[in-house]
């Protein structure tokens, strides 16, 4: 393979795994706190200029039934928000865990393959467990996403690394038959 295109998919598989990596950096982060970032977002939609919108697709009430269970939960029983904390955690590892993929991704292509199933398996749980505890459908919907968005960059370095495979292929291929000559 010419050096310029196995740096230029390279790059491509890093820039993805980086956008990949920071979403679950974000979503562990974001995790913590939980009960403080959803009073917020209740304060905001009581004074937003979508209110309205809010009001009438029913978010309004649902972020404020969140906020006012979060509240008398963590009133009474702080400890289990160590839930979320430990949620968090498997966010931050679960990124950690695609560095590998991001200094090797031929070697740890098996990672990519993970975080599609991952991903694909983000639906299903968001549809049944989100049904079984009361999640509205919308909401579980916003859920799904980051399922269906989180495959789009892992499918992106997958075709990345299968061309650096098969052109890697090629090229020992070429000086087998080179050095045979």
């Amino acid at each position: 393979m010419k050096d310029g295109q196995e740096a230029t998919n390279l790059r491509r598989i890093r820039f993805w795994l980086a956008v990949f990596i920071a979403g679950l950096v974000l979503s562990g982060v974001t995790a913590f706190p939980l009960s403080s970032e959803v009073h917020w977002l209740d304060a905001a939609l009581h004074t937003h200029p979508l209110q309205p919108f809010a009001a009438s697709t029913g978010l309004l009430g649902w972020v404020g039934r969140v906020d006012d269970a979060l509240t008398m939960t963590n009133a009474r029983y702080p400890f289990l928000a160590y839930g979320t904390d430990w949620l968090a955690f498997g966010h931050l590892m679960i990124a950690l865990v695609f560095v590998g993929a991001w200094r090797d991704p031929v070697q740890n292509r098996w990672l990519i393959t993970f975080g599609l199933i991952a991903c694909a398996c983000v639906i299903p749980l968001a549809m049944i467990a989100g049904a079984i505890r009361g999640i509205p459908f919308g909401w579980r919907l916003i859920d799904c996403s980051f399922g269906m968005f989180g495959c789009i960059p892992l499918l992106i370095c997958r075709r990345s690394i299968l061309t650096l495979e098969r052109e890697g292929a090629q090229a020992a291929a070429h000086e087998g038959v080179a050095a045979g000559a």
